[in-house]
């Protein structure tokens, strides 16, 4: 039963996940469509959306969450503080610098959050707090029952 839980819950991830990517991906294509701003403001605009996103998402269907939103929202935040500027001035010099198409170094750095971010909400920021929101307890007072 756990084994199944702890599936759904990274199929679950994954598919925010992709949401989050297209809003992304969307973000990015409007900024370098619309503006002639170099590689790192376009990223960091779209990561930003996708980031608060996908943390709504995840917190609340995902790991079903009723910690701290604040804590919680403090935590992530902390994995962005080192996440952000590694992949921003990688992807620049990437983008910039070896001239790498700005797409690709986009999906490179998605890839890279979507695994580590993952980890991270699963044994940092969620993992005392996993199943407890009102979902779970109806979905655990269901299983009861049956």
């Amino acid at each position: 039963m756990a084994k199944n839980k702890e599936l759904l819950r990274s199929i679950k991830f994954f598919l925010f996940s992709i949401s989050a990517g297209l809003i992304e991906m969307g973000a990015f294509a409007l900024l370098t469509a619309v503006t002639n701003w170099s590689y790192w403001p376009r990223y960091l605009i779209a990561l930003v959306l996708s980031v608060v996103w996908n943390f709504t998402l995840n917190r609340r269907y995902t790991f079903q969450s009723a910690n701290n939103v604040p804590k919680a929202m403090l935590l992530v935040f902390a994995f962005y503080c080192v996440f952000t500027p590694a992949t921003t001035i990688l992807g620049n010099y990437l983008a910039e610098t070896l001239h790498w198409n700005d797409f690709i170094v986009t999906i490179i750095n998605m890839v890279l959050n979507f695994v580590t971010e993952y980890l991270y909400d699963r044994f940092v920021v969620f993992r005392n707090s996993i199943d407890t929101n009102d979902i779970a307890k109806k979905q655990e007072n269901k299983e009861s029952k049956e």
